[in-house]
């Protein structure tokens, strides 16, 4: 199954980003882009800032059954061994 999550923020200059996680085989890859940007830039190490979004909008998705709470948990260890807080104690 293709897992794909896309989101759009505001960067702090006032320009647009879109980030893209996808999960494929059990990694996550996550890309992002400039509103302007020809290409997509791919991360080897995700930001803690990216990560911290897509928890969330896992969640989210999780809330309506559109997630696996599996995804919601990997991704909250993933941010725990960067140094984020954790939200749930089961993933630590």
């Amino acid at each position: 199954m293709h897992n794909e999550h896309t989101w759009k923020e505001r960067t702090e200059d006032g320009g647009k980003r879109e980030v893209r996680a996808v999960k494929f085989g059990g990694h996550w890859r996550i890309q992002a882009k400039l509103r302007n940007d020809p290409q997509w830039t791919y991360f080897e190490t995700p930001l803690l800032a990216d990560l911290v979004e897509l928890r969330e909008v896992l969640f989210r998705k999780y809330q309506r059954r559109r997630a696996a709470v599996e995804d919601v948990l990997l991704i909250n260890s993933l941010i725990v061994k960067r140094g984020g807080e954790s939200k749930y104690a089961d993933s630590e």
